[in-house]
């Protein structure tokens, strides 16, 4: 997955070499603390800046512990992997090079997290249209196959059974920011529609890309030329925003 980075600009000497540079990529807290990735960049894999990684964490929070976490377009699945860390439930990886995702898969084994992780070796959108949240929070159900009841959970674990809250993480390709935004808006509103009350969805991307208007009521941080929009789903039943009501709570 192309992770944006202001080591490597997008129209820079070094980004359009051919020859391979390495990256290293450190996961910065939790259980993993400390452990290292080594990269081979290229202008298909852009790693997320470290200071970017950090920030949005913190702004998750409380929210990560206990919660299932998807990486989508994952790369290298350092944020995946930095989630497990800090305590997410389980972390779903969708990527769709498969010599990236095999590298992902050595990594949770070698990290020993191959049991709290399931990897989707496909295109994102297409994962999209199938998914559908678990009723037991664990965030899959049948597989993505989308053959099962209803996402809210009728004859899955009980009558009338809620999917869980997750926290979602998407960084799109540079190629799909520029060329793909409908894809992308319309794989968001899928996601938006499933996931239950409380759900996060960050989208990391550039400033001026297309989905930076299109998105334009979601809160927005900025980092150098990287941005992080952020939507919360509201509790219908309160009808209060979730953003308001304190579930997403920054870490100090």
């Amino acid at each position: 997955m192309p992770k944006q980075s202001d080591e490597f600009p997008p129209n820079s000497k070094i980004r359009n070499q051919k020859s391979k540079v390495q990256v290293t990529l450190r996961i910065v807290a939790g259980s993993l603390r400390g452990r290292k990735l080594i990269c081979h960049h290229n202008p298909d894999l852009r790693p997320t800046p470290q200071m970017v990684r950090e920030a949005f964490f913190s702004i998750l929070g409380n929210a990560v512990p206990g919660r299932v976490f998807v990486d989508v377009f994952a790369g290298t699945g350092i944020v995946g992997l930095e989630a497990l860390s800090r305590g997410a439930a389980q972390t779903i990886f969708v990527e769709r090079d498969l010599r990236l995702a095999g590298d992902i898969d050595k990594r949770l084994r070698e990290f020993g997290l191959a049991k709290q992780a399931k990897l989707y070796r496909t295109d994102a959108y297409r994962w999209a249209t199938s998914w559908l949240p678990s009723p037991f929070g664990r965030g899959v159900v049948g597989e993505g196959t989308g053959q099962l009841p209803s996402p809210f959970g009728r004859g899955v674990g009980g009558e009338g059974t809620q999917p869980e809250p997750v926290n979602v993480f998407f960084s799109p390709p540079f190629a799909d920011l520029e060329h793909r935004t409908d894809d992308l808006l319309q794989m968001i509103r899928t996601l938006q529609e499933k996931v239950a009350p409380d759900s996060v969805l960050v989208v990391q991307a550039e400033r001026d890309c297309p989905l930076e208007k299109v998105l334009s009521d979601w809160e927005t941080r900025k980092y150098g030329r990287n941005l992080l929009m952020i939507w919360q789903k509201e509790n219908q039943e309160s009808g209060v925003s979730n953003q308001d009501s304190g579930t997403m709570t920054p870490d100090a």
